[in-house]
This record gives C-alpha cells, sequence and structure tokens, in this order.
C-alpha cells in the first residue's frame, strides 16, 4: 500500500547518472572476479495533503518513509576480453501512511498505518569493447503486505566505431500479484487487515524503450528516447473509496488494460570543466486519457576538483484521465471511477541541490569510501501535497 511519490524519489535516482565519458582500458585486464564498488543509498521522505483516496479524495495523505538500497558489483575479463559486470541490489523501505491507516475507519490504529517493502535484484552485462556492443539481463522482485512483484528484463547496445553515437534497446516485463483488500464496510465478512485470507489478482507490464545518444561535439550531448508500456489485468486500487453522488461507497474500479507512450529529450552541455547543463523534456500520453509534460533542469558546479554543487529544477503537468472525478460527482452508471488525485489534473515542482564531494585521499581520509553525496528536494503539487526528500549517497571503492 506504499503511496510514497514515486516521481519524486525516481527523479532523484535519475539524476544521479548523466551521459557516461569513454576511457581507455588498462593494457592488463585481469580474468579473476574483481570487487568495482558498492553503492548506499539512504533517504527519509514525508509528505502531507487532504486528498487521500482511501477515503475518496479527502482526508489525510501524511505519510512518512525510510529507505535504504545497497548494491554490489563485481567485474572480470573472459578470454575474448569482453568485461562482464554482476551487481545484486537490494532495498527496503519501512513506511508510516495515516491514509491506509483509515481503510479500517472503525479502529484508532490499524496494521494498515504501517507497512516495509523489501526489494532485491541482480543483473549482469557483457561488454565487448572491440566490437562497441553491451548485453545485459536483469531479474528483481518485490515484497510488502499486499503486494507482490516479479520482474526480469534484457538490453542491448551498439556504439559507433568512433564511439559518438550509441543506440540501446531494453525490455522489460514485471508480474505482480495484487492482495483485493476492501474499504472496512465493504467487505462481505468480518476479516479484518490482519486477515490472511484475502484474494489476489494479477497485474502485468511490459516496457519496450529505444534510445539514441550522440556526441554533437566536445561540449554538446544529446540523447533521444522513445518508450511503450503495457498493463493489463487488475489496474485499480481496491481500497481506493469512490463516493457517488448519492452518497452511496464504492470501491475504485478502472480499466483492465493500459497502454503509455513517453517520448524523452536529453541534452548535457558542458561549459568549460567546471560546468556541466543537463536537461530533460519527456512527452507523455496513454489511453486513459492522460497526458503530460515534464521538463527537467539540473546544473553541476565543480567548486574545486573534488567538489562540486547540483541544484536541480522539476516541473511537471498533466491532465485528468477520463474516470477522475472528486466526492460525491460520479454516478450510478459510470462503468469506470476513481478520485484518487493522482490521476487528476494537476501542476507539480520539485527543486533542491545536492552536495557532492570525491576526494583522492578518501572521505574524512577513509580511502575506500570514494565518493560522498547529500542531496535535498522539496516538492509541491497544485492539489495541496508537498513533500520533502533528504538523501545521501556513499560510494565504496
Amino acid at each position: 500500500m506504499k503511496k510514497i511519490c514515486l516521481t519524486v524519489v525516481g527523479l532523484y535516482i535519475g539524476l544521479l547518472s548523466a551521459f557516461s565519458q569513454s576511457a581507455d582500458s588498462a593494457n592488463y585486464k585481469s580474468r579473476k572476479l574483481k570487487f568495482e564498488e558498492a553503492n548506499l543509498v539512504s533517504s527519509y521522505y514525508r509528505q502531507t495533503g487532504n486528498n487521500s483516496a482511501v477515503e475518496g479524495g479527502v482526508g489525510s495523505e501524511k505519510l512518512s518513509d525510510i529507505a535504504n538500497v545497497i548494491d554490489v558489483k563485481f567485474t572480470k575479463y573472459d578470454k575474448r576480453d569482453r568485461k562482464h559486470s554482476f551487481t545484486g541490489e537490494v532495498g527496503i523501505d519501512h513506511y508510516t501512511s495515516a491514509s491506509s491507516d483509515r481503510i479500517d475507519t472503525k479502529a484508532n490504529s490499524s496494521a494498515s498505518s504501517a507497512d516495509t517493502r523489501i526489494y532485491p535484484s541482480l543483473s549482469w552485462t557483457m561488454e565487448n569493447e572491440q566490437k562497441g556492443t553491451t548485453i545485459g539481463l536483469h531479474a528483481s522482485s518485490s515484497f510488502e503486505f499486499d503486494y507482490t512483484s516479479i520482474g526480469f528484463g534484457a538490453s542491448f547496445s551498439k556504439k559507433s566505431a568512433d564511439k559518438n553515437r550509441e543506440v540501446s534497446i531494453k525490455a522489460q516485463a514485471f508480474l505482480d500479484q495484487v492482495s483485493l483488500i476492501l474499504p472496512i464496510e465493504l467487505r462481505n465478512g468480518s476479516g479484518g487487515r490482519d486477515n490472511d485470507d484475502y484474494k489476489s489478482a494479477s497485474r502485468n507490464s511490459y516496457s519496450g524503450s529505444v534510445s539514441l545518444s550522440q556526441v554533437i561535439n566536445e561540449r554538446l550531448q544529446l540523447a533521444v528516447i522513445a518508450d511503450i508500456v503495457k498493463q493489463d489485468g487488475f489496474l485499480a486500487l481496491p481500497f481506493h473509496r469512490v463516493y457517488f453522488n448519492d452518497n452511496t461507497v464504492h470501491s475504485e474500479i478502472l480499466p483492465s488494460s493500459r497502454l503509455k507512450i513517453p517520448l524523452g529529450l536529453r541534452a548535457n552541455y558542458f561549459i568549460g570543466d567546471k560546468v556541466i547543463l543537463r536537461s530533460f523534456y519527456r512527452y507523455y500520453q496513454d489511453d486513459w486519457g492522460l497526458t503530460a509534460h515534464t521538463i527537467d533542469l539540473e546544473t553541476s558546479v565543480k567548486i574545486n576538483p573534488f567538489l562540486s554543487v547540483t541544484p536541480f529544477y522539476r516541473y511537471y503537468n498533466q491532465s485528468a484521465v477520463d474516470y477522475f472525478a472528486p466526492i460525491n460527482v460520479h454516478k450510478q452508471g459510470d462503468a469506470y471511477y476513481t478520485s484518487n488525485y493522482d490521476l487528476s489534473a494537476f501542476d507539480s515542482q520539485f527543486f533542491g541541490a545536492g552536495f557532492r564531494s570525491a576526494p583522492p585521499k578518501g572521505v574524512f581520509g577513509m580511502q575506500h569510501i570514494g565518493a560522498i553525496e547529500l542531496r535535498y528536494g522539496h516538492y509541491t503539487r497544485s492539489t495541496g501535497l508537498n513533500s520533502d526528500i533528504i538523501s545521501l549517497h556513499l560510494k565504496f571503492k
């Protein structure tokens, strides 16, 4: 039942990466499995708002979340000088939520007020530097009380002979199971949140992505990204209430399929050796009637060779899906209905800054800690939802 604003967290993760820079390989390439690096990202997130979907579009959206993700990467070269990279990752989130606690309005505090999500993943890539090709495989899973997910994917990329152009293709699939936990007043039996006999339904997502990155000159790099996402199965959330205009209460119902088409353009511009300008625009459209525009801007400024500051700003605008209406507006006879304000029309802004230090002798003189980054962001939405996130990233080598 995690209700953390995924666009905010996703943005933070996305801002950690930029266009990769090629480096000459060492003359000697070890055939043994070698530890490459490890990363630890810890974050604290909190939000407030008054449009809880659990209560039909009204009520507190107060939520807090503590997340920790660690990954470990190993590399080795085979007899054909192909580089194999193996990465294992595990994440653990724990949240408390005032809105999901209201699934059972008769309880002062129920088990749904808090939950923990665990999400491990494994990935492998093989890079052939001579041919400029990289292939990869990925597998992941996610577990929480009312939701389980298994994912897998594959990727392929090809660089041009001069390494100034790269084409990448990715495909992913997520096979999920959703527990059908209804609001307390809509249940046939008397089972509460702790009852383990809930029925479940499947929700599957399939996506494909094609991207083309191009080095225009020594200062400018561009990338074009095209995605397509197909979802089918139970796409609503059963514990989301919808109050009709006759004051009756229902469980949210949405179509059993959804087609999403995002298109993006990224541009990075290097101003000398100390300033990098990063920008990203995305257009989104789906067959539920939602269209959206996203603009990301980020500037990385080197204070000295080992310290940089990165202010960032994101603007987002979306229209409502065809099936959204506020409380007491839907009427009998509607085939689909939701009062979830995540599917309403709104504008949002996300802004903040990051500080990164990578001293040659290690952070605080500890050679095994190669870099430290601290980021803070504030999110505000025209519906009244506000949130803050602070994140710490440590890189071990």
